[in-house]
């Protein structure tokens, strides 16, 4: 394992715990100490890497996007005619074409693997999206399958018989099919977030008539406030459906967990990154005439959150004082 930040370190204890020899290899020795004295073969430098794997080796890499080809290109004079690299990270699909074709040409295979778990995946296990080789993936089963939550950690589906899918890992497809899949995955939890985010933004709201929350009639007209005097607990709510509500889901249980913790959400800014899979799914869906409006909507809403829309509302603000000769509510 290359790469032992928030999910490669795990992912080394998982394997570890399932009886796999595992080498690790960090940027950072101090994770590589840390892994050592759990039980893993330390590897300070990639040459002590390589030469601490028998053939045909398995280098997995957990390294940020950006890094991932002076990684390979780190390894590959190191590395053996049937050897295998495989990203985990969230790279762009259409990269790992290239990286394929190039490793094939020096005898070496390439699997690209679309990861999710996070800082949980020790103990829950890693959903993993896997796309390359049929036999190459074939090879290495007991790794996916090592990695992955297993058939328990959902309940079955009426009319299934079998395959990796239940067990929480899949051959998804020729080259870049896993990281498309997660490209396209990691897109719907932008949306996903987005709902629940403006579902409970809408709640928080709903006292929006009351006395001193009543708003400005020039931002907020509001003809009828005795509509919205509910002031709900949203840290009650959340913990409500997460108990057989059809929008039950793992984000709800961090939901809930948020809010126990800090009903107001003080300690947040406001400001939502984004990673890049948001905005190469759009890629994909104008490229497919797909139309794709909530994933869309979600990454817009990011953009905007972290004030990219500043100078746009300031142009609207503009205009109306223009035409209208309105005023901007001052904030207090």
């Amino acid at each position: 394992m290359v790469g032992l930040g928030r999910m490669g370190g795990n992912m080394v204890r998982r394997l570890m715990a399932k009886g796999h020899r595992c080498v690790a290899h960090n940027s950072s020795e101090r994770s590589i100490h840390e892994l050592a004295k759990e039980g893993a073969v330390p590897a300070l430098t990639t040459k002590a890497l390589v030469a601490a794997l028998p053939k045909p080796r398995l280098v997995w890499l957990m390294v940020p996007a950006a890094v991932v080809d002076t990684a390979i290109d780190g390894l590959v004079p190191l590395l053996d005619p049937g050897d295998t690299i495989v990203d985990g990270g969230n790279s762009h699909y259409q990269d790992d074409l290239v990286r394929a074709k190039r490793l094939k040409d020096k005898g070496l295979h390439y699997l690209d693997a679309g990861v999710s778990g996070g800082i949980f995946g020790k103990d829950r296990g890693y959903c993993l999206m896997i796309g390359g080789e049929a036999e190459v993936v074939k090879r290495y089963e007991p790794i996916f399958a090592a990695l992955a939550p297993g058939k328990d950690a959902a309940p079955p589906t009426p009319g299934r018989n079998g395959g990796s899918a239940e067990q929480g890992w899949l051959h998804c497809g020729p080259a870049g099919a896993g990281h498309f899949v997660k490209m396209v995955h990691n897109a719907i939890e932008y949306g996903m977030m987005a709902a629940y985010a403006e579902g409970f933004n809408v709640l928080k709201h709903a006292n929006a008539g009351k006395g001193s929350h009543a708003k400005d009639a020039e931002t907020t007209p509001m003809r009828h406030p005795e509509h919205y005097q509910y002031d709900f607990d949203l840290k009650e709510i959340s913990e409500l459906w997460r108990r057989g509500s059809v929008v039950s889901s793992w984000l709800l249980d961090l939901s809930a967990q948020a809010f126990a913790a800090d009903p107001a959400l003080q300690q947040f800014a406001g400001k939502v990154s984004d990673s890049g899979e948001g905005r190469w799914t759009l890629a994909a869906a104008n490229d497919l005439a797909v139309p794709a409006h909530v994933l869309a909507a979600s990454l817009f809403e990011r953009f905007s959150s972290r004030g990219e829309a500043e100078f746009g509302n300031k142009y609207l603000s503009a205009l109306r004082f223009g035409f209208g000769g309105h005023l901007e509510k001052k904030s207090s």
